[in-house]
């Protein structure tokens, strides 16, 4: 019995992993296991992925994130101001060092300024436009996120007509987070008092390493078994083949919503050539459900690392917003 509640206990704390797991291990039933199951796993992803968490678990101990965020908050007065300039931050970076980057950099960042000036009550908001702003900034070049790095690689196409494609979604988005941040008050923040920072070098690379979420490192292997499986059994081949050309759009979105985005980009090439309509549905389609994107994976776990008691209010609050955004912008894809 008590295995059973610690299985439990380990299933909320990780839900995403654990519905992850079962999803890829259940699909493995239907696929024989092989050795052509590595192949399935985008290493250079998850290599990556793993350097970026190493990279920013250095800054953290080094106490970089604590230096920058005080030389940001000596510069702002009100909260507005405050989560304006940390939303914006993902768009801009987002769009050199992918979605997933900004995220794994400025969540983090985020969450320590607004307990720097006691704005606790905005972190849940902050960090869902900060994940729209990072899904948004990574459409104005292919280089911005690892599903239009695939498209890109794919299609050919060059980086003005990929800007030019997306543009129309990009600038309503950013129009949405404007009004988002209309919400946030005004309300005057001060520094307080500082101690002086001190950096702790005792175990240092045992800290940094002991810091890296490997259960999102296992989160995204399960994916990428989970969609390998999918593209090998008969019923789902079939089904995609017949519904997909000529509804790239539609199940761009659907599909990023269920396995999300890279491997929708991935799964949908391999059955269309309509490029363009791909990368258009990818794209809208990693706003909606907390696993459309895997950038939208990364924000909630550093998130609920944080502050566990925030989960539920945050993926209420997530989901809402990203499903308005997801309706608007379908709306402009019809429209055009």
């Amino acid at each position: 019995m008590p295995k059973l509640v610690e299985a439990f206990e380990f299933f909320k704390k990780e839900i995403i992993f654990s519905i992850s797991l079962v999803l890829a291990i259940i699909s493995c039933f239907f696929v024989k296991p092989s050795f052509n199951y590595i192949n399935y796993i985008n290493w250079e992803t998850i290599i990556l992925l793993f350097v970026i968490m190493l990279i920013v678990e250095i800054l953290k101990n080094l106490a970089i994130f604590e230096i920058l965020v005080r030389k940001l908050l000596a510069k702002i007065g009100n909260a507005r101001g405050l989560v304006l300039v940390l939303v914006f931050i993902c768009f801009s970076s987002s769009i050199f060092i992918t979605n997933d980057v900004s995220l794994i950099i400025f969540v983090p960042f985020a969450i320590l300024a607004l307990k720097k000036v006691e704005r606790v009550d905005l972190i849940i908001f902050t960090v869902c436009l900060q994940t729209i702003a990072a899904n948004v900034g990574c459409m104005v070049l292919p280089i911005g996120a690892p599903h239009n790095i695939v498209m890109y690689t794919v299609s050919n196409i060059s980086f003005a007509s990929f800007f030019l494609l997306l543009l129309p979604y990009i600038l309503v988005s950013v129009l949405f987070l404007v009004v988002l941040l209309l919400f946030v008050s005004r309300d005057q923040i001060t520094m307080p008092k500082m101690s002086k920072i001190v950096i702790d070098r005792k175990n240092f690379f045992k800290r940094v390493f002991l810091g890296v979420d490997y259960y999102l490192l296992l989160t995204f292997i399960a994916l990428f078994v989970l969609i390998g499986n999918l593209e090998n059994i008969p019923f789902f081949n079939s089904l995609f083949t017949r519904w997909i050309v000529g509804n790239e759009v539609l199940w761009g979105v659907i599909a990023s919503q269920v396995i999300s985005n890279v491997p929708a980009a991935i799964l949908l090439s391999g059955f269309s050539t309509n490029y363009e309509a791909i990368i258009v549905g990818i794209n809208i389609g990693g706003f909606g459900t907390l696993i459309a994107s895997m950038a939208n994976l990364i924000s909630y776990k550093i998130l609920v690392r944080e502050f566990d008691e925030f989960k539920i209010k945050y993926l209420v609050t997530f989901t809402v917003l990203n499903v308005i955004l997801l309706i608007i912008l379908f709306g402009v894809y019809i429209l055009t």
